[in-house]
């Protein structure tokens, strides 16, 4: 791909499978949106899917409008922030919400493994925190990319970057850097939410959407640094060479992409179930586009109000109460859409465990012996069993200190 313009061979095949991959991401939006039963999940599909098409005609544009190049590439680069929230905001739909979760992961912890760097950290209790700390992670990408991307065009305006210059007298370096770390730690919190949440995620199939988002999002931003530094080391002519095969490169990919997309989020899923009621083409596009959910999100995660909550630890021990400086869980979208949906059955558990309180313990100790060996297999621990395991409060705002730690029987004969 030598010269200062691309052949037209390059050209002409990266066109058809730019045209290739947009039609089949559409396709597969528009059958979405046609049955779209499911909107609490499939808003975030929809927004996943979109990616192909827009990272498809991004790259294909600055493939053509090589000196207009670092515009598309802007775009392209705010969107792959917003996959990765997307993808995180659909697993904890999949499992109920983040209180949900804790609810389900509550006396566990992530076991240190090297695999995971925390080899040299005492176990990570999975509560309200850790999920949080999950969704920070990936929050903070998708507002500091569109910084980024602002410092990025104000150095080019004033000759300070160029794609592909390691020079420390240029932005490139520097933002690449921030990038680098950002990009990272959000990738890091996928995972450890993955790996605390996979038996709650299997029923939902999450390994090839898992490997789809990484492969798009991820690899495709390391192969990108890859190839400059391929140019920087000589195998690729100068950046601008290195810049037009990664733009290629992307289109094939896209393509590539797209096919796995029908794989990896079936429309079929959702097709017939009729849950959510009719909304219309028109409605459902406009609900995949709302951006509230995002909003309420980001203020609830990083909210400078905090609220104390109490674990309390049921032994009589030298301990006692224990306060930590959290945010107290708030339902908001469509985790309260399922606190409403989810209210009746509460209500009808409650009055069966009641029920069952009268019959011999045994019962209920029956050994789940699947349920055992998962846990021995995985790289949690249940430690609700253990008499010091301390229950997690986090979704309450009470003060226990002033209660008793033993209440006494109530008399039979005492009017209620």
């Amino acid at each position: 791909m030598g010269g200062e313009s691309v052949p037209f061979f390059y050209i002409f095949i990266a066109f058809l499978c730019t045209i290739g991959a947009t039609a089949l991401a559409i396709f597969h939006i528009y059958r979405h949106l046609l049955n779209y039963t499911e909107p609490t999940y499939q808003r975030y599909i929809v927004r996943i899917i979109f990616m192909v098409p827009l990272f498809a005609v991004m790259s294909f544009l600055s493939l053509v409008f090589s000196e207009r190049a670092i515009y598309f590439n802007s775009i392209r680069e705010v969107y792959e922030a917003w996959v990765i929230y997307n993808f995180l905001s659909l697993c904890l739909a999949w499992v109920g919400g983040p209180g949900a979760v804790v609810l389900s992961l509550s006396g566990r912890v992530l076991k240190p493994s090297v695999c995971l760097m925390t080899c040299c950290l005492p176990p990570v209790p999975l509560d309200g925190r850790f999920i949080r700390r999950c969704k920070q992670g990936c929050v903070q990408f998708v507002i500091l990319k569109p910084i980024l991307v602002v410092a990025t065009l104000i150095l080019y305006a004033n000759g300070k970057y160029k794609d592909g210059n390691f020079s420390p007298d240029q932005g490139y370096l520097y933002i690449t850097i921030i990038y680098t770390i950002s990009y990272t730690m959000a990738l890091y919190a996928l995972v450890l939410f993955y790996m605390a949440c996979r038996d709650l995620l299997h029923p939902f199939n999450p390994v090839p959407k898992f490997i789809m988002i990484k492969s798009v999002v991820f690899l495709t931003y390391w192969q990108g640094v890859l190839v400059f530094l391929a140019a920087k080391s000589g195998l690729i002519e100068n950046t601008d060479e290195a810049a037009k095969f990664q733009d290629f490169i992307l289109c094939i990919e896209m393509l590539i992409a797209a096919v796995g997309h029908l794989f990896a989020f079936p429309y079929k899923e959702y097709a017939g179930a009729n849950i959510g009621g009719s909304r219309g083409l028109t409605g459902s596009l406009a609900h995949a586009l709302k951006l509230n959910d995002f909003y309420h999100d980001t203020v609830h995660q990083f909210a400078p109000t905090y609220h104390d909550y109490v674990l309390y630890n049921h032994n009589e021990g030298d301990e006692g109460t224990r306060k930590y400086r959290s945010r107290t869980f708030v339902p908001t979208g469509h985790e309260m859409d399922a606190v409403r949906r989810n209210k009746l059955d509460e209500i009808q558990l409650s009055s069966v465990s009641s029920s069952d309180a009268s019959t011999p313990k045994h019962s209920s100790t029956m050994p789940d012996t699947a349920h055992s060996d998962a846990i021995k297999s995985s790289l949690l621990v249940d430690v609700s069993n253990s008499l010091s395991a301390p229950y997690d409060m986090a979704l309450i705002d009470i003060d226990m200190s002033s209660y008793p730690a033993k209440v006494p029987a109530a008399k039979e004969n005492e009017t209620r």
